[in-house]
């Protein structure tokens, strides 16, 4: 059976080998990536929750990983990444909305 690390992305698996490496230290791990240590929990977070979705066999959907990467990279605000989920989800309910009105 495959484990669940093997199904993350080579991005997470190189920040969670390279934690390892810093010996847990998120401090390390920072200057290693040469970002603030906020910058380094955010998206170690990320990596957390993209593997606790794994293991629960949950698929998250591809608007969730894009923005999240929007984010992450400084593309996008946190706030904008929001307010483009919640239109979206608003857009699938009003759709469903439709399609059981018509049937």
């Amino acid at each position: 059976m495959e484990h669940h690390l093997t199904k993350l992305s080579r991005e997470d698996l190189d920040l969670i080998s390279d934690l390892v490496l810093a010996s847990g230290s998120l401090k390390d791990l920072a200057q290693v990536y040469n970002v603030s240590y906020p910058t380094i929990r955010l998206r170690l977070d990320k990596t957390i929750e993209r593997l606790r979705q794994i293991r629960e066999d949950k698929v998250p959907d591809k608007l969730t990983l894009l923005l999240s990467d929007l984010v992450e990279r400084g593309e996008l605000t946190a706030s904008s990444a929001r307010a483009i989920r919640e239109l979206s989800r608003e857009s699938e309910l009003q759709k469903r909305k439709e399609i059981s009105h018509d049937a």
